[in-house]
C-alpha cells in the first residue's frame, strides 16, 4: 500500500535516532537491507507500522510490498537514516516486549546473559552470535545497551526480533529468576580466574553463562561459578563480543561432536 511521508512521520523517525526520542516511543528503527529483511522474514513483520525506501532501491525484498510503503528521494531518506550512507530502506517497528516475565517458555539448554555490557556495538554483535548459534532468548541487566537502538539492531542484524529479550534490574535478580526457571547453575566468566570454559561439564547444562561489561566484568560480590577463557599470551582480557563467540560456539562444538 502506497501512502505519502508526512512531516509527523518524518519527525517520528528523526526523534528515534536519539536515547530521549526512543524513551518516549513505542517503536524502534531499522534500517538496511539485511536488518530489514531480517524482520520482514521474523514474526516481527506484523508490528512493522510502515517502510520507506529510497525511489532507486533495486533490492526485492521479500513482504515489503505488503506494508504501508513511502518512496521518497535519496536525498530524503538519508535525513532521515542514522548512518553516513542510507542503504535505502527504513522500517518503523513496534519494540518487541523486554519484560522479564513474559509468558515465554525458555527453549534453550542454557541461556547467555549480559551485565551492563554498555556498548551497542558489543551487545549487537552478542545478540547475532546467539542467534547464529541457536539461542531462542537473550537476558541482560539494566545499565546495558538499549537492544533496539538503532545500532544495535544494525550490529545485530535484526536478530533481536526473532529471539525472547528478557531485561532485569541487576544480575542478583536474573540470577534468582534462572532458578525459578528451572536454570539451576550460574556461570560468571572471568578473565583471570575459574574453570576453563573447553573443560567445564556442566556449562551448558540447564544454566545461565554471564558475560561482563567492557569496563568492569562482573563484581567479585556476585554468586556463581567462575569459568575463564584460557588465555597463553596472559593478555589483560578479551572483547567482550569476542568472548562471548568462543563460550556460544563451544557449545555449538560440543552439540556438533556428539551428533557426530
Amino acid at each position: 500500500m502506497r501512502i505519502e511521508l508526512t512531516r509527523r512521520m518524518e519527525r517520528t523517525f528523526t526523534d528515534l535516532q536519539a536515547r530521549h526520542g526512543r524513551k518516549k516511543s513505542e517503536f524502534c528503527l531499522c534500517e538496511g537491507v539485511r536488518c530489514c529483511s531480517e524482520v520482514l522474514a521474523s514474526p516481527a513483520v506484523a508490528d512493522v507500522a510502515l517502510a520507506v525506501v529510497s525511489e532507486k532501491l533495486k533490492s526485492d525484498i521479500p513482504g515489503l510490498q505488503q506494508l504501508p510503503l513511502a518512496e521518497v528521494a535519496d536525498e530524503k531518506l538519508q535525513k532521515l537514516s542514522g548512518t553516513v550512507t542510507s542503504q535505502g530502506i527504513l522500517l518503523l517497528v513496534k519494540r518487541p516486549s523486554t519484560d522479564a516475565d513474559q509468558a515465554v517458555v525458555c527453549r534453550d539448554p542454557f541461556v547467555l546473559a549480559v551485565d551492563k555490557l554498555g556498548d551497542p556495538g558489543n551487545f549487537g554483535t552478542i545478540l547475532r552470535t546467539a542467534k547464529a548459534a541457536g539461542l531462542h532468548e537473550f537476558w541482560y541487566t539494566a545499565g546495558s545497551s538499549d537492544p533496539y537502538a538503532p545500532k544495535v539492531i544494525r550490529s545485530a542484524l535484526g536478530a533481536q526480533f526473532s529471539m525472547v529479550l528478557r531485561e532485569f534490574p541487576d544480575l542478583e535478580t536474573l540470577c534468582a529468576a534462572a532458578g525459578k526457571k528451572g536454570f539451576k547453575n550460574i556461570y560468571l566468566t572471568d578473565p583471570h580466574t575459574g574453570e576453563s570454559c573447553f573443560e567445564c561439564a556442566g556449562l551448558f547444562d540447564k544454566s545461565v553463562v554471564v558475560i561482563g561489561s567492557e569496563a568492569h566484568g562482573i563484581g567479585s560480590e556476585a554468586a556463581g561459578c567462575r569459568v575463564t577463557i584460557p588465555m597463553p599470551g596472559n593478555f589483560e582480557s578479551l572483547n567482550a563480543a569476542q568472548a562471548a563467540t568462543i563460550v556460544l560456539f563451544e557449545h555449538v562444538r560440543r552439540v556438533t561432536s556428539r551428533r557426530g
